[in-house]
């Protein structure tokens, strides 16, 4: 049983999908989550300039700027403030070259959409953000 969070995290959530968006977010936040939307890479990294998020949650095919892009970009803008935010890549894909895509682009970890809630509360422990 997954249990609601008492210390609430901060999620930023880029995908351009509104079903999907709308299912993440009911998902995540009747646990406690603090939810915010991006559309796509380019919104992202706006709203990272004015907020710090506890976690990314990344689509990879996204109109504008993708979620590889956007990533690398993340992580060269955290190059100049010694933070380093866990990015969790999303996406239909399941195969195995696409995880080593996500991870070689700088992302923390991957998961296939729609993820398993179980699934992404192990990878939260694993990355030691819950």
């Amino acid at each position: 049983m997954i249990k609601k969070l008492t210390n609430p995290l901060s999620v930023l959530l880029v995908e351009d999908n509104f079903l999907n968006q709308k299912l993440i977010y009911l998902n995540l936040t009747k646990l406690g989550f603090q939810i915010e939307i991006a559309n796509n890479g380019k919104e992202a990294l706006d709203k990272l300039e004015d907020t710090q998020y506890d976690l990314i949650l990344m689509d990879l095919m996204m109109p504008v700027m993708d979620g590889l892009e956007t990533t690398i970009q993340i992580r060269e803008l955290e190059k100049s403030t010694g933070r380093h935010t866990p990015i969790i890549g999303l996406t239909a894909n399941t195969y195995d070259a696409d995880r080593e895509k996500c991870i070689n682009h700088g992302m923390d970890e991957y998961m296939a959409k729609p993820f398993d809630l179980q699934e992404f509360f192990l990878n939260l422990k694993f990355l030691k953000i819950v």
